[in-house]
């Protein structure tokens, strides 16, 4: 296109500073009419981005506002009539649809704190474990001498009620009563509290 011979036709010539009107634009590609509409339109993109998302997403997110522009069916990119509202909703809507997967995500990300891979092991119920073994090691270390080799014998060393019988020269009955005797002590024991 010429501009020079403008006049003869009723239409003034245009400087090189003057924008092109959009009906010149027609006569341009696809591909320049994007560059030129991402161009002019990318500072405004970025800022309202810049205010609601963190800075390492501002980009990612001026690209998705712009590839949706572009493919928008029915729309010529370039030729739209307002550029900067078309493309500021298109940036409000990513926004609104990135606040709506958010809220969705925070739902599914919640861990309540009785959870055991978020609490770990409850302090309070290892004190009150730690404090019954002390109270239980207390009532063996009170029972008699006879009683506290028997019930060790038994629970510690595996031994049978015939093994400990024979090896304390007493019948199986006996050594049945001792450790009941040791089970009784250490029950009362566990279940009463300091």
């Amino acid at each position: 296109m010429d501009y020079d011979d403008g006049e003869q036709d009723g239409r003034r010539s245009l400087d090189a500073a003057d924008p092109l009107p959009p009906d010149d634009w027609s006569g341009f590609g696809r591909t320049a009419r994007a560059e030129a509409l991402y161009a002019a339109q990318r500072p405004l993109v970025a800022g309202i981005f810049r205010r609601s998302v963190p800075p390492q997403d501002v980009g990612d997110l001026v690209q998705e506002t712009f590839r949706r522009v572009f493919s928008a069916k029915g729309q010529s990119a370039g030729l739209l009539d307002a550029p900067a509202a078309y493309v500021a909703a298109a940036a409000r809507s990513i926004l609104k649809n990135r606040a709506r997967s958010a809220v969705r995500n925070h739902g599914a990300a919640h861990h309540r704190y009785e959870e055991q891979e978020i609490a770990g092991p409850d302090p309070h119920a290892a004190l009150e474990a730690r404090d019954m073994l002390r109270r239980a090691e207390d009532a063996v270390a009170r029972l008699s001498p006879v009683t506290r080799d028997i019930f060790l014998m038994h629970r510690f060393d595996d031994l049978s009620y015939a093994e400990i019988a024979a090896i304390k020269q007493m019948s199986p009955k006996r050594v049945e009563k001792h450790i009941a005797k040791a089970l009784v002590a250490i029950r009362k024991a566990r279940d009463t509290q300091p």
